[in-house]
């Protein structure tokens, strides 16, 4: 017997809440510690669960946390067939579903809790949210090390209530030290910040970035007995990124304890020659980029109106190297081919970096951490992530810096093949084009491939370690011959220049680059929920109009076929399955009646605005509205998860009638 997703998460709120009611993580430290340090009189080498566990039942806190948990036999008398019909069966405060982690007591944690936020002066005149009112919320992202973590939906207010724990393990690096314990001096030399990003979403569920902070957590190797508490101050991001939005309470905690803590000089010291280290790579790579510039612009004066972007600015007014945006990384099973990864990059939203009072459009290029959270981003955010994805599939891949349309400046990927074929990859439609350069000196007569890509003019293009500018006589893409070693044509830094600031850490400035999460969302439920709600708005439609609803349920599950075959064609580029599906529409049709079908695609699961796109339609407004004799509608609702909660949403109506006239 399982609970619905929504109801599991239901009951896990419940619980947390409950459970901080009590401050339960203030008595297990007490225990913990109180157990360490008994722990450590006798002379014991670790620390078992089992010991642990025996602890908390001596302080009578499992008793206290079981007290109010009752659980009922009311579930066991149901039909079988019931519960899998309706979770109106479960009373949500008598079944409890606990989730365990393990911990290692070979490892070292740091404990990262946020006891709330205060100072968002936006949201000051808010009122408090009625109970069942949906609301605007903050969500707090977490990055460190190759963890990723996400709070509970709190709502926006002037002192948000973000009262969240998270769990961070800190590992070692060196070969075979993966399940020793890092000590202080071994964790002092981690440079790795937490990366937190924190995200509006509002009540019809588009995502705002509001602040991407990077914390220095080694403060907490100089408090006494491991534990510290301070309060940072979130700027905002783009336009403004030295404006504050707000304040969080955060506290840090080590476990187990470190035996001796650091000086706080020592950890000072430390952070500041880091940042000295950095500031000295980036100083000697602007020197360098200064002179390669400078000898770019003696090889032709029109290289001054080139589109050669060598830095870029982040979220936080930060400016980079292209390069450092750049990753290779790897999905694990998230996605299984380089098609696929471009499908996924495609069902993130587009979206310009947002300026107050209009104007000019600013260019802003995204952290990969910051555009995942949010979901969204312009061209730069979309070619960067396809480009890591694509070198992670082990492509030969590089972001294209130019122009399309209008001169307007645009950002694509391309790959290089073994055989010199080159490819165009748009990272916001997953379409693919093969390049086939005009030959310039070849006879009038001779006829000349037809570009089939958007693209006009191309001044650069790089990836993770290497960058080239166009010096080709003309920037012209049907033009652009891609032999990257040939200098006459191209001219490259020096990788090593590159490396020097672009590499995994290589400078302690670097944003790291988070894993994949996988899909959040069951795509059966959620398809079955939508094609709940697509029914019934179409039937009130048809109600309002004076129209009666008939369905044909049979009708509407051969849609499905269609649908996969359209998700399979965006994923693939190969058409599959359309012949099968349109000798079963023959077989389901009679004859002497008329077949109507409409497919459409979102990227978003709201019925509402999903219907109101569908009627801009005069052929799908057709369908809904059909009027005749033996009317029988259907419709068909398929979502397909992908990794970062990216959906793809097909929907297809159809109508069948018998034709009079």
């Amino acid at each position: 017997m399982s609970l619905p997703p929504e109801k599991a998460t239901e009951l896990k709120q419940i619980i947390h809440d409950h459970l901080i009611k009590m401050d339960i993580h203030g008595r297990i430290r007490d225990v913990l510690a109180e157990t360490v340090r008994a722990d450590g009189q006798h002379g014991q080498r670790s620390l078992s669960e089992e010991d642990f566990i025996h602890a908390l039942q001596r302080r009578g806190i499992v008793d206290d946390v079981m007290k109010d948990l009752h659980f009922t036999n009311e579930v066991s008398h149901a039909e079988p067939d019931s519960v899998n019909k309706s979770a109106t069966r479960f009373v949500d405060k008598n079944i409890a579903q606990l989730k365990t982690t393990n911990i290692s007591p070979l490892r070292r944690y740091l404990y990262l809790q946020v006891l709330g936020g205060k100072a968002f002066l936006e949201h000051l005149q808010e009122p408090e949210p009625l109970p069942g009112q949906v609301c605007s919320t903050f969500t707090l992202h977490l990055h460190f090390r190759n963890q990723r973590f996400r709070s509970k939906p709190v709502p926006c207010a002037c002192e948000p209530d973000l009262q969240e724990g998270f769990l961070l393990e800190v590992h070692r690096d060196g070969p075979g030290d993966a399940g020793k314990m890092a000590d202080a001096t071994t964790m002092l030399s981690i440079c790795d910040p937490v990366h937190m990003v924190l995200i509006k979403t509002d009540t019809s569920g588009d995502t705002t970035l509001i602040s991407s902070y990077f914390l220095d957590w080694r403060r907490v190797l100089s408090a006494p007995n491991g534990k510290t508490g301070v309060s940072v101050e979130l700027l905002g991001v783009g336009s403004e990124c030295k404006v504050a939005v707000g304040v969080l309470n955060l506290k840090l905690e080590l476990y187990p304890p470190l035996t001796e803590t650091l000086s706080p000089d020592v950890v000072t010291t430390q952070q500041s020659l880091e940042r000295q280290k950095t500031a000295e790579k980036e100083r000697l790579f602007l020197v360098y980029a200064k002179q390669w510039w400078q000898e770019f612009l003696e090889i032709r004066p029109s290289h001054q109106s080139k589109l050669v972007k060598i830095f870029a600015q982040d979220e936080n007014g930060v400016n980079r190297p292209v390069c450092s945006y750049v990753r290779v990384l790897r999905a694990g099973r998230l996605l299984e081919s380089p098609r696929q990864a471009a499908r996924f990059v495609s069902l993130l939203a587009q979206e310009r970096a947002p300026v107050v009072g209009g104007g000019v459009r600013q260019e802003q290029w995204c952290s990969m951490m910051a555009f995942l959270c949010r979901n969204k981003g312009d061209c730069e955010d979309h070619a960067t992530l396809l480009c890591s994805l694509l070198l992670g599939f082990g492509l030969d891949a590089y972001v294209c810096v130019g122009t399309k349309a209008k001169n307007t400046p645009y950002t694509w990927v391309m790959t290089c093949s073994t055989d010199g074929s080159i490819t165009f990859w748009e990272s916001f439609t997953a379409h693919r084009y093969l390049h086939r350069p005009i030959d310039p000196d070849a006879p009038p007569m001779v006829p000349q491939p037809k570009p089939s890509h958007p693209y006009r003019t191309l001044g650069c293009v790089f990836n993770h370690k290497m960058f080239l500018a166009n010096c080709q006589p003309s920037d012209a893409v049907e033009l652009c011959v891609f032999d990257f070693t040939d200098g006459s044509r191209w001219k490259a830094m020096s990788e090593e220049a590159v490396r020097s600031v672009c590499a995994p850490g290589s400078t302690s400035s670097l944003p790291p680059t988070p894993p994949l999460c996988s899909p959040s969302i069951a795509p059966n439920e959620a398809s079955n929920q939508l094609e709940l709600e697509m029914r019934y708005l179409l039937a009130e439609h048809r109600k309002d109009l004076g129209l009666a609803t008939v369905w044909d349920d049979h009708l509407s599950y051969l849609l499905s076929a269609a649908l996969s075959a359209y998700e399979l064609e965006r994923c693939t580029g190969v058409s599959c399955g359309n012949e099968e599906f349109q000798d079963a529409v023959r077989r389901a049709v009679p004859d002497g009646h008329t077949f109507k079908g409409f497919p459409i695609h979102f990227l978003h699961r709201n019925a509402r605005r999903a219907f109101a796109t569908c009627l801009r339609s005069a052929f799908c407004e057709e369908i809904v509205c059909c009027r005749g004799d033996h009317v029988r509608l259907a419709v068909r609702v398929r979502v397909f998860a992908y990794p970062e909660s990216a959906c793809a949403v097909w929907i297809m109506f159809a109508c069948k009638y018998r034709s009079v006239l």
